[in-house]
């Protein structure tokens, strides 16, 4: 899963696709002892899109507040981003998100630089909340910036309540 998420947002590999990150922060995205944290996080699961290999994930969390599922860890493996994988994935974490925590919101975090990640969330019904957060400078477990003023800008989507 690490070279999964590796291989769709930094590096040569995740040029291949629409994702990637490679001109923004070089270096890892994550590291194996992050993921290993992240699974044994309470109200925290991952899931992931197979066919006869592992071909995308996601993370799903609700540790702060059952009413707003977190969505990241967000890839699918670059030469299938563009085949509706990811829409998969997102439609199967919102539904997840309802039925395992009666989630009512999914929020998210992506890079403010990323136009047309944020144009593919913005179709799919998020929309930004105004809040921001620093970029982690200064821990590589996230890999190392190429700019000096990356930020994180939060989006969110409400479920309906005909799917809650």
């Amino acid at each position: 899963m690490v070279d999964l998420v590796q291989s769709a947002y930094r590096g040569d590999r995740s040029r291949a696709g629409w994702t990637t990150e490679a001109d923004l922060v070089e270096g890892q995205r994550i590291e194996d002892s992050m993921l290993v944290d992240l699974l044994e996080r309470p109200r925290t699961i991952v899931l992931l899109a197979q066919t006869d290999q592992l071909v995308g994930c996601c993370e799903l969390s609700a540790e702060h507040d059952p009413d707003i599922a977190y969505f990241g860890m967000f890839a699918v493996r670059p030469e299938l981003q563009g085949a509706g994988i990811g829409d998969q994935i997102l439609r199967a974490a919102q539904q997840t998100a309802i039925d395992l925590w009666g989630a009512t919101t999914m929020r998210l975090v992506t890079i403010h630089l990323r136009n047309e990640v944020i144009a593919w969330y913005e179709r799919r019904g998020f929309t930004p909340t105004g809040a921001t957060h620093r970029f982690p400078y200064g821990d590589e477990r996230y890999g190392r910036p190429k700019r000096d003023d990356l930020t994180l800008v939060e989006f969110q989507k409400p479920f309906p309540p005909t799917t809650r």
